[in-house]
């Protein structure tokens, strides 16, 4: 007997959704990372991600590609790094996360986070180093900050730091570091047992003492692994020691730099979400008729677009924003609340609208629907951005 085919294989792929004409001021160089992302995204990433994800199993061969593509080091200007503009640099993460959450973060974490402090608090000596190699990603990097009974307030991190003659001594846990396991350069942020300011060291894996273990049982971005670290006694050199790295503002404003990323990170999934539901009512029939010839079903796609093109906007003017110095932390906290919000309710709309179908991961939305949930919490919860918000906006801290 025959097994039955779905007629949904292109629920994945990209419709073009651009209801507002922004695509009209995509410069030639913004234009082309777009189409090269978009293009690599349909006819590489899409058609095998489900199963790396159901696995729980790293793509190699998807990250491989990325320096392929030029698209490795956000806006770094040189040392082999993308030196993306602020808008190219936002359609990329959008493309990569409309493919897959898990790739895409993979290079946030790489690339945004890694990558962007050596770049902004490294020496020129350290960039120099680490730098290139990360940007053919020879060498991978990850950014470890979090710690077990530290995350909204990692400002209280306890991982110390002690200096022994030439070296430094790091005692300490981290969590839910994105690449961990599989780095070779590890940003980690420890406190300094004499000063107390919180400082930035590359450790170099394998390293003794430097222990990581895969968090099991996560069911969002499954296809990237984050680790438990443990450092215990792990000796870093003094060149290893980030130079303008000196109290832990400098790590805040490096995540003050990929804040605003989050927001076109919630844009891809939820445009990816919003096309598949669209195809889906148009090509699925019920009571003898496409589903898109409902009013409900026109009025909630609507209503996704609406949601969707507001979430566009943001990104753009975000990047215009960031093009000319003046995106703020607040701004861009701001970005990252209300797409990460609003990509969930297009997610959660997606999946309904799709009914049974939209819990099989072959019809690519559930499993944008649980990665939007990672991306919703890590650089700053929507509460944590609301009090910042909210500070600003009212000149009161409603936190220390």
């Amino acid at each position: 007997m025959t097994a039955p085919t779905t007629p949904y294989t292109e629920l994945g792929e990209a419709l073009g959704t651009d209801f507002f004409s922004v695509r009209d001021q995509f410069t030639d160089e913004q234009w082309q990372r777009f189409a090269d992302t978009r293009k690599f995204v349909d006819t590489e990433v899409l058609p095998g991600i489900n199963d790396y994800w159901e696995r729980a199993e790293l793509p190699w061969h998807l990250f491989r590609r990325l320096p392929e593509l030029g698209i490795v080091g956000e806006d770094i200007q040189g040392y082999g790094a993308a030196g993306m503009s602020p808008l190219a640099l936002g359609l990329v993460h959008m493309e990569l996360h409309r493919g897959d959450g898990s790739l895409g973060t993979f290079l946030g974490v790489h690339a945004g986070l890694a990558m962007k402090a050596i770049a902004m608090c490294g020496s020129e000596e350290q960039r120099q180093r680490w730098l290139p190699s990360m940007s053919t990603m020879d060498k991978l990097g990850a950014f470890a900050l979090t710690e077990p009974m530290h995350g909204s307030d990692s400002v209280a991190l306890e991982t110390t730091a002690t200096r022994d003659g030439d070296h430094w001594v790091l005692r300490g846990s981290k969590r839910w570091i994105g690449n961990g396991s599989v780095a070779d350069l590890v940003v980690v942020w420890a406190r300094d047992t004499d000063s107390g300011e919180v400082l930035g060291f590359v450790v170099e894996t394998p390293a003794e003492g430097y222990e990581a273990t895969v968090i099991p049982g996560k069911v969002s971005l499954r296809a990237l692994w984050q680790a438990d670290i443990e450092l215990d006694g792990v000796r870093v050199p003094e060149e290893n020691r980030l130079a303008q790295a000196r109290t832990f503002a400098d790590c805040a404003a490096v995540l003050a730099t990929t804040r605003g990323t989050c927001a076109w990170m919630a844009l891809g999934h939820a445009t990816a979400g919003y096309d598949a539901a669209l195809r889906y009512a148009l090509e699925r029939e019920q009571f003898g008729k496409p589903l898109a010839s409902f009013q409900i079903v026109q009025q909630r796609l609507v209503a996704m677009l609406a949601d969707l093109t507001g979430m566009q906007l943001y990104c753009m003017q975000s990047a215009r924003l960031a093009e000319v110095g003046k995106l703020s932390p607040t701004v861009a906290g701001l970005a990252k609340m209300h797409n990460t919000r609003t990509a969930r309710k297009i997610l959660s709309e997606a999946r309904d609208l799709l009914g049974g179908n939209g819990i099989l991961l072959e019809h690519h939305v559930v499993r944008h629907w649980a990665d939007i949930e990672a991306i919703h919490t890590f650089e700053g919860t929507e509460t944590i951005q609301t009090l910042i918000v909210g500070r600003d906006v009212t000149g009161i801290s409603a936190f220390t």
